[in-house]
């Protein structure tokens, strides 16, 4: 079989010779992927067409409209099952090659005279367009008596023949088409590992005897994951029912994707043209299995104004992606389109998902992002079962890194709680030749390699197992106090008098009282200044009232003060009372038994003034910070062990409580596998350097003496 269909997929490839000239390569699929398409469907309804063309002319003649549905039950193919198309036309391919002087006319008459959901697919080739460019260039009678010869008959080309003929026509043309290819072609071999991840694992239950499988692609282009799924499992079970099922914003990679299905007789699987982000097509089906190569970086801000209208994106109820970056958004259309899972239970047998993304989706947006939170909610309900890495330049239209994700929500017993990253990224063979920016491919052996060690999950050197909870960290503020330097200079008093004119008088008295020598403790400085202006005689102006009053002494300070790292912390207010709730700055955490109160406040940025109340500083904005400490870790241990060994006078942030995560800072989730898989090489000793380097020198006087000498 597999010789009988690359034999005639290289012949119906040589056809494509006739198109030099009015067409250049990447634009031949335009012709010979809807005409390959018409050749068999000529085909496999040339034994109902007589029946049909009759029952036809029946019906026109009582003046009944409708009757696609009559007629398309009609048409049968060679076991007698009811192909779901037909065509009415007194045409067919040896009658289209009998008449060449009107062979365009009868080929647009002869489309015209199919059903309608096959005139639709037709309408998204625009193949009349081609049709009248293949008039004018003289070529439309020789493409057509070309196919006219193919005999693309069930009886010598069954559907999964078939089927396999049109696949390769269509990587053949996708990858012909170098600098587009990756807008709507996944590489093979990358679907392949896909499919692999994704129904390795059920084997056992793939096998069994009468097994119906649901399988969608809601980003399909032209069927290429959904057909590689079903050469899988036909590969392990050739009694097993597969329904598959797709959706493309691209009407001609639909087109293709949906002739695709007819060709290979599947009419219970559904392909539809629409926005996978707005348009559910399947709104009450779920899938056994979901894969997915959606567009990189994809910009939703046409979709924005119908979603804010949701409730909800998909039963996710949290914060979304950014506008430029819905790559996210289509996973979780993918996870609601789950089948419910109970163990034990076969009317709720869950699902699984493989998605490509690139690494944005992996780290992009901190604590408290869409991406972040998007990520919390798929591993919080441990659902993330594994993430490969790919190798960079595997793709046609960018050499950017890869990466695979497999979501299900029927974790294997063994893999509960946890999550395994596979590096794959130095698994590649060079290409011979370059297609685009493919320049790398994996063959067979890489492929099983990464499906033995996602079907072992263990540590080694590729492939590494982690507790969900190691993804997560709380992000905390980590604050230092403002430090300012008090001097009145002449520069700076003319700073001050050009804004606030009116206080000539009182700044000349607070210079009485401080004199002009720097002064590195601000607050008794601040106390003096406020003295002094409530001293002044009553016909000299002081602060003002109000807003302006305020306005005055922030210009104030910002005129005669510098940070300096040796003055004094600034007060910003004190506490009469004790500000701190312990349990809810630091939710289910136990505090080092070493750390005194004293201690406890002074890392909260808080210091008892003597007198029962608390003195907090004002922290300095260019010093603020952030942490990253990972949830398996104790806040303040963490703090204590890797912050304050290196600032002394840093405290944490208590204003900055999350509610919704009951602490200090906020809890977000991300995934690097750089840090994860980052093998640390030494440097050469520093004598192996030296020794190189006198070498070289050494050759370069010997190369100078041959010039000078």
């Amino acid at each position: 079989m597999s010789i009988h269909f690359q034999q005639l997929s290289n012949f119906i490839w040589s056809v494509a010779d006739l198109l030099r000239g009015p067409y250049r390569p990447p634009q031949y699929e335009r012709v010979m992927l809807p005409l390959t398409v018409l050749r068999r469907f000529d085909a496999v309804l040339a034994s109902s067409k007589e029946a049909v063309l009759k029952r036809h002319a029946e019906l026109s003649s009582k003046g009944i409209a409708n009757i696609d549905a009559i007629l398309n039950n009609l048409a049968k193919d060679e076991d007698g099952t009811p192909l779901g198309f037909h065509n009415h036309s007194q045409l067919d391919f040896q009658k289209l090659k009998g008449d060449p002087d009107n062979i365009g006319r009868h080929l647009a008459d002869y489309i015209a005279g199919f059903s309608e959901n096959i005139r639709k697919i037709f309408e998204r080739f625009e193949f009349d367009k081609e049709i009248e460019k293949l008039e004018e260039s003289n070529r439309l009678y020789q493409v057509v008596s070309q196919f006219a010869e193919i005999d693309l008959h069930p009886r010598k080309v069954d559907n999964i023949t078939m089927g396999l003929v049109f696949e390769d026509l269509i990587r053949r043309f996708n990858e012909a088409a170098n600098e587009t290819a990756g807008d709507h072609f996944t590489p093979r071999e990358v679907i392949q590992l896909m499919v692999n991840l994704l129904l390795e694992p059920d084997t056992s239950v793939l096998t069994q005897a009468g097994v119906i499988v649901t399988i969608c692609d809601p980003a399909c282009g032209t069927g290429g994951m959904l057909a590689e799924a079903q050469n899988w499992i036909r590969a392990h079970n050739d009694q097993a029912t597969v329904k598959v099922f797709g959706q493309d914003y691209n009407p001609r990679s639909y087109a293709v994707a949906a002739s695709d299905l007819l060709i290979k007789g599947h009419k219970d699987g559904q392909v539809v043209l629409g926005n996978t982000l707005t348009d559910d097509p399947f709104p009450e089906q779920r899938f056994d299995y979901l894969l997915a190569n959606p567009p990189f970086g994809v910009d939703w801000k046409a979709e924005k104004q119908i979603i804010d209208r949701w409730p909800n994106f998909r039963g996710y109820e949290g914060k979304l992606p950014r506008i430029n970056d819905g790559a996210l958004l289509f996973l979780l259309y993918m996870m609601s389109k789950f089948q419910d899972y109970k163990a034990g239970d076969r009317d709720k047998p869950g699902s699984r998902t493989a998605i490509v993304f690139n690494g944005s989706p992996l780290f992009t947006g901190g604590a408290g992002s869409g991406e972040s939170e998007i990520r919390r909610w798929i591993i919080e309900h441990d659902q993330l079962e594994a993430i490969v890495a790919l190798p960079e330049q595997m793709f046609y239209n960018t050499g950017i890194g890869t990466f695979i994700w497999v979501v299900t929500n029927r974790k294997a017993a063994h893999r509960k709680g946890t999550i395994q990253l596979i590096d794959a990224r130095e698994r590649y063979t060079p290409m011979k030749r370059s297609l685009g920016d493919k320049r790398r491919y994996l063959d067979q052996a890489a492929l099983d390699v990464v499906t033995r060690e996602h079907g072992t999950p263990e540590n080694s050197k590729t492939s590494r197992v982690f507790d969900n909870i190691d993804f997560g960290y709380r992000r905390i503020t980590v604050l230092r106090p403002l430090r300012l330097r008090f001097q009145i200079t002449e520069e700076a008093r003319e700073r001050f008098l050009n804004t606030c004119p009116e206080l000539f008088d009182a700044l000349q008295a607070a210079q009485d009282a401080l004199g002009s020598e720097p002064l590195l403790d601000w607050n008794p400085t601040w106390d003096t200044v406020q003295q002094v202006f409530k001293t002044l005689p009553d016909d000299v102006e002081g602060w003002a009232k109000g807003a302006k009053g305020t306005a005055q002494k922030k210009i104030f300070r910002d005129c005669f003060t510098e940070v300096d790292p040796e003055a004094a912390p600034v007060i910003a207010r004190y506490h009469k009372s004790d500000p701190l709730s312990d349990a809810r700055l630091f939710p289910g955490q136990t505090l080092p038994g070493s750390l005194n109160t004293r201690e406890l406040y002074a890392l909260l940025g808080l210091h008892r003034d003597g007198n029962g109340g608390f003195i907090e500083h004002e922290s300095d904005p260019a010093l603020k910070d952030a942490e990253n400490i990972p949830l398996k870790e104790d806040i303040v241990g963490y703090f204590l062990r890797e912050v304050r060994p290196y600032v002394p006078d840093a405290w944490i942030d208590r204003e900055a409580l999350d509610e919704q995560d009951g602490g200090i800072g906020k809890v977000g989730y991300e995934i690097n596998f750089n840090r994860v898989f980052f093998q640390y090489t030494p440097p050469r000793p520093l004598h192996e350097i030296d020794a190189e380097l006198a070498e070289v020198e050494k050759r370069i006087l010997g190369l100078l003496r041959e010039v000078t000498e």
